[in-house]
Formats: structure tokens, C-alpha cells, sequence
């Protein structure tokens, strides 16, 4: 009888478990991709170059003249006009060299009057016969030595005169001062290493970089002559060293036509203005060159994968997974590549699900 109830157990139990897979058979789910259709865009990228900045000039003030300074006229920074004095150097020696030179062209000037006397006087003696010719030439000398030594007097002066207006050091240019490194009562010469201060002419500055000499061959042959590159480039923009954005936009001046044969880069020379002074000479920023592609196509970064250093992606070709090798370029938002080659206008891309396709997968496109 325990027998009976157990195999009646069993046969009810298989019939449960049969009449369960009847009614709940095995569905396998159908998975869909979505997809983009290339079209031309255009697409402006930037490149940035690091770069330093200077004034349109940069003068460095060294004394003519020695002596210890006796009057700072300027404090660093202070904007100066052309002819406007920077420094005093002790003025008396020089103020007395000057006023003997003076005496000396007065003294010279008056010997030049008696030498002129005493040869009018002689030239009527010999008109008279009363001297000989030796009286008159002798005469005639002194007063020749006389107008010498009065033409070196007056050289004298005019370099004593010099020497003491180079005791007022003035600016050479409109512009703002740098850096003093010398203070009153410091000895100062001509041959001093360092200068007394640079003016800086920042009304406009230069902004000096380099381009590799790939990207100069590039713009060559786009362009053509040097030239028609200054001519086409675009303006450009400085990113300052705390990373924002100079609200002025500047242009590229100059093209140096030498490859530096040490780094392979080319310079250049950016001008941009200067009106509200932020710019200083000195420091450093980096040029952001812009480059406008038209007519390219474009592909999102996770509709791609990478395979030993190269880029792929799945394009849709007769609804099957087709892997494809691509060039591509990077753009500024980080988000979508530029491609070179590999596909073209009107190819369809799988965007979605990249990691885990396979080649030959049959695609079911997302709606």
C-alpha cells in the first residue's frame, strides 16, 4: 500500500513539472542596436603652443656715465613717456668738468683774439717793409695754433656737456618700468652686467611660440608661400597662465622661414594688444590656434574601441557587425572623433553596445 502512494507521488510530480514547461517555454530575446547614418559636418578644433610673452620693446637702461645714484625719479611699474627721467647720477663732478671746459673755450677764444691782433699788426709791418716774411708767418702760426686749441676747447666742452646730461638717465620710449634693482647711493658704471631697469613697451605684446615643422609643412601646403599662410591664418587667442581665456584676440605676425634643426619647430610671433596692461612682459601663456574642418565626419568616442593602439568601429553593412580599422582625430570636447578614413558620408555606425559585439552579428536597429 506505501508502495502505491509513492509511485502515485512520482507520476503526479512529472506531471506538474511537464504541464509547467508546456506552459512557460524558453524565449530567447531578440537584442537591437542603435545606430547613426554619417553625414558631413563641420567642426572647428584648436591647438594650443605653449608660448612667452614680451613687450613690442623691451629696452635695458644702462648708465653712460659713472657715479652713484643720487635720485630714483620712478617706482617699478609706473608708466613713463619718451624723455622722462628714471635716475639721477651725482651730477656735481660732472657739473664742475663742465664749467672748466667752459673756461677753457673762453680762455681758447680769447687766445684766438690776441693771436688775430698780433698777425693784423704783423701783416702792416710786412706791407710796410718794416718786418720780414719769417715775423709774419711765425705770427700767422699762433694765431692757426690759437683757433686749434679753441676747437679742442670746445670739443671738450661739448663732451663735458654730454657727460653731464647723461647724469639724468631718461627713457628712451614710452613704456612701463621693470624691475630697480639699485637704490640711492649705489656706485654704478657703464660696464655694469646688470641693467639699471628695462622699459617695456606694452602697448602691444608679443607672443612668441613654435610649431612642429610637420604642422609648418601643413600650412604650406594648404596655403602656399609664407605669405598667403600669414594672410589665411585665423586669430588666435591666449590661454594666461592661470588657465582663463585673454579677452583679446590677436594674429599671427610672422613665420620664421628656418626650421630650428635642434627641436624641428618653427616660430612664430603672435601680436595681441595690450590697452588694459594685463599683459607683462615676461611671463608665459600658451597660443590656442584654431582650425576649421568643413565637410568632415565625425563619430561618437563610444561608438569606437581600441585593438593593439588602433581604433575600430562596427559599421552596418547588409544588417551584419563589419568591424572597420579608422584614422581619426581627436577634437576639443573629448567626446566624438574626426574621421580621416575608414568610413564614408552615409555609412551606418553601431553607437551602442560596441564592447560586445562580434564580427558577422546580426543587427537589429534600435527604433
Amino acid at each position: 500500500m506505501k508502495k502505491n502512494l509513492t509511485l502515485a507521488a512520482a507520476i503526479m510530480a512529472c506531471c506538474f513539472l511537464f504541464s509547467a514547461c508546456k506552459e512557460a517555454p524558453h524565449q530567447q530575446e531578440e537584442v537591437s542596436y542603435a545606430v547613426i547614418t554619417l553625414k558631413p559636418v563641420n567642426r572647428q578644433l584648436s591647438s594650443s603652443y605653449p608660448a612667452t610673452i614680451q613687450g613690442r620693446q623691451d629696452i635695458a637702461i644702462y648708465p653712460q656715465v659713472s657715479g652713484t645714484i643720487s635720485r630714483v625719479c620712478v617706482k617699478e611699474g609706473e608708466h613713463v613717456r619718451k624723455g622722462q627721467s628714471l635716475f639721477i647720477i651725482d651730477q656735481i663732478p660732472y657739473k664742475a668738468a663742465l664749467q672748466m671746459a667752459e673756461a677753457n673755450v673762453e680762455a681758447a677764444s680769447a687766445s684766438v683774439a690776441t693771436a688775430q691782433l698780433v698777425y693784423d699788426s704783423k701783416q702792416t709791418l710786412y706791407n710796410g717793409k718794416v718786418i720780414s716774411e719769417f715775423d709774419l708767418l711765425t705770427a700767422k702760426n699762433q694765431l692757426l695754433t690759437a683757433k686749434a686749441q679753441l676747437l679742442q676747447a670746445q670739443a671738450q666742452e661739448v663732451t663735458a656737456r654730454n657727460n653731464f646730461n647723461y647724469t639724468t638717465v631718461q627713457s628712451p620710449a614710452d613704456g612701463v618700468v621693470g624691475t630697480l634693482p639699485f637704490r640711492e647711493g649705489t656706485l654704478v658704471a657703464p660696464s655694469i652686467p646688470q641693467p639699471l631697469t628695462i622699459v617695456s613697451d606694452n602697448s602691444e605684446m608679443y607672443i612668441y611660440f613654435s610649431i612642429t615643422q610637420n604642422n609648418f609643412l601643413d600650412l604650406t601646403s594648404t596655403y602656399g608661400s609664407m605669405t598667403e599662410v600669414l594672410a589665411s591664418l585665423p586669430r588666435v587667442q591666449l590661454a594666461l597662465s592661470n588657465n582663463t581665456i585673454y579677452p583679446e584676440e590677436g594674429f599671427i605676425e610672422t613665420i620664421s622661414g628656418v626650421i630650428d634643426a635642434t627641436t624641428g619647430s618653427v616660430s612664430m610671433r603672435a601680436v595681441f594688444p595690450n590697452k588694459g596692461g594685463i599683459l607683462h612682459s615676461g611671463a608665459s601663456g600658451s597660443i590656442i590656434l584654431p582650425n576649421t574642418m568643413n565637410n568632415c565626419l565625425t563619430i561618437p568616442i563610444v561608438a569606437t574601441y581600441e585593438l593593439q593602439d588602433k581604433v575600430f568601429a562596427y559599421k552596418v553593412v547588409n544588417g551584419i557587425a563589419t568591424s572597420t580599422q579608422l584614422t581619426v582625430i581627436p577634437t576639443n570636447d573629448g567626446k566624438e572623433y574626426i574621421v580621416s578614413s575608414g568610413l564614408n558620408t552615409d555609412d551606418v555606425v553601431v553607437v551602442e553596445g560596441v564592447g560586445m559585439l562580434r564580427e558577422g552579428t546580426s543587427i537589429t536597429i534600435k527604433n
